[in-house]
């Protein structure tokens, strides 16, 4: 076996057991030694030799080589693009495998690394639909494709091809190609796959992303389980000479499938929308969407459950935790454009929203008052700003406080103040177990994990939610 000098680490590893998913495309394995290595691209119950390629702080990370057994749980991948596109990293691993690891991880990150004790375990709550579950992706628009391992040395073979797809990792200037996503529901592959063969007809120029030339530079779509479909174009520079043409002819072809359809100009250097200014060319200035009893209007900015169907369950599940009888003052903390807070509004007896984003607080407003919501107040800016002592005394103690933080979790400043309030129950969801499991060590001082359940919202990835019931602490 050699050693990589430079990298100081094993030039190769034999004999590794996969025994669970990590993040980002990686599983965990060890060896008969009980050396830690991440390996990509294999499942849980392979046994695999390895090529350690990196070293982060004393860990490896590898690719595999040979393998000796491979897991009884492995599947064939239903896209065409798997193992290039590293959108849906688990297609080869059976769902009730992909339920089984990441219930786990749930488990494993509030007991074995937070350190919580917690009542009552319920089982994972699996998708109904493992694929074309999500309403919006985003894709890239360049004039440039990214070329497999088997293209790169074929000679007839050109990356200078006008694409619209997915970035590949450390490749900001190539897109690979999509021809059929698994993804997104309704119309999406159609329109990604007309819209682009229309540009490349009226000879719209593909971004350069290396150069920093060229018009159409990337596309948004947003589906409905109404049927509705927002798309929001992005333009490099403002050429209304060659936008309003292309928009118009979108229409005239697309038309009977598009709800709305917005145009952004970006010339900024990174791909990020939803700080630019939205043209409404075409139809409606929101789409439509239901999460059971609730009704929604999304706009071209709104922030929404990405997966509908599976959001409507994960809101079930928080209502039933939050076991509201219609008597209580409910907070409902990071809401985002008020979905939570909506849902629970009508067996509570108000509902007292925070968001940062006052665009999305902006959303609320407008939802809560196409539900008939009358006890529904929205606060826009930091919680960490907002939740303080006067700000208790103006809205009255929570009974059940609902709190819904972003991967990084609740501000430290947040924890203090939820202590101090001493709501009787806080329900706690959460898309990162490793921070929730953080912050519920924290909250321990006053309160109990009563019960606690992972919820998949995102099937074939590795990203899954958790929600948990805590009770305060009754004093003996």
């Amino acid at each position: 076996m050699g050693r990589n000098r430079r990298n100081r680490f094993p030039e190769r590893i034999d004999n590794v057991t996969i025994t669970g998913l990590a993040d980002k495309g990686f599983c965990v394995g060890k060896t008969d030694e009980g050396m830690v290595v991440f390996v990509e691209k294999v499942v849980p119950g392979d046994v695999v030799d390895v090529r350690p390629f990196r070293k982060k702080k004393k860990v490896l990370f590898a690719a595999p080589l040979e393998f000796h057994k491979k897991s009884e749980d492995r599947v064939e991948p239903f896209c065409q693009h798997f193992g290039v596109c590293g959108g849906c990293k688990w297609q080869n691993f059976s769902y009730e495998g992909q339920l089984r690891e990441k219930d786990r991880i749930v488990r494993d990150a509030l007991t074995r690394i937070g350190k919580v004790e917690v009542g009552e375990w319920e089982p994972i709550l699996g998708s109904e639909e493992t694929s074309f579950y999500r309403n919006k992706l985003e894709f890239g628009v360049a004039n440039r494709r990214w070329l497999t391992a088997d293209e790169v040395g074929d000679d007839t073979v050109t990356n200078e091809t006008d694409v619209i797809g997915f970035h590949k990792a450390g490749a900001y200037d190539k897109l690979i190609d999509i021809e059929k996503c698994h993804l997104q529901f309704g119309p999406s592959n159609e329109l990604r796959n007309g819209i682009r063969a229309l540009a490349i007809e009226m000879q719209i120029p593909f971004f350069d992303m290396r150069e920093r030339v060229g018009l159409f530079r990337q596309f948004m779509i947003r589906t409905t389980t109404t049927g509705e479909c927002m798309l929001v174009l992005a333009f490099f520079e403002n050429d209304q000479d060659q936008i309003k043409p292309f928009l118009d002819a979108v229409m005239e072809k697309f038309g009977e499938h598009i709800t709305s359809l917005y145009y952004c100009i970006n010339g900024k250097i990174n791909e990020y929308m939803m700080d630019l200014e939205m043209h409404l060319f075409a139809g409606t200035s929101t789409i439509r969407e239901t999460l059971g009893h609730v009704k929604f209007h999304i706009g071209p900015k709104s922030f929404f459950q990405t997966n509908s169907r599976q959001g409507k369950r994960l809101y079930d599940i928080t209502a039933e935790y939050a076991g509201l009888t219609g008597n209580e003052n409910v907070y409902d903390l990071y809401t985002g454009i008020g979905s939570i807070g909506q849902y629970v509004a009508k067996d509570a007896k108000s509902v007292v929203g925070i968001e940062e984003i006052a665009a999305a607080i902006d959303d609320a407003k407008i939802n809560a008052e196409l539900n008939g919501l009358d006890n529904c107040t929205w606060y826009a800016g930091r919680t960490e700003n907002i939740l303080t002592p006067e700000f208790a005394a103006k809205h009255g103690r929570p009974d059940v406080l609902i709190t819904d933080p972003p991967r990084a979790g609740m501000h430290p400043k947040v924890i203090p103040m939820l202590l101090e309030l001493a709501a009787p129950v806080i329900v706690y969801v959460s898309c990162n177990p490793g921070t929730q499991a953080r912050d519920l060590a924290l909250l321990s001082e006053k309160y109990k994990v009563v019960k606690a359940r992972a919820v998949d919202m995102f099937p074939q990835t590795s990203h899954c939610e958790s929600v948990v019931r805590l009770e305060l602490i009754t004093p003996q």
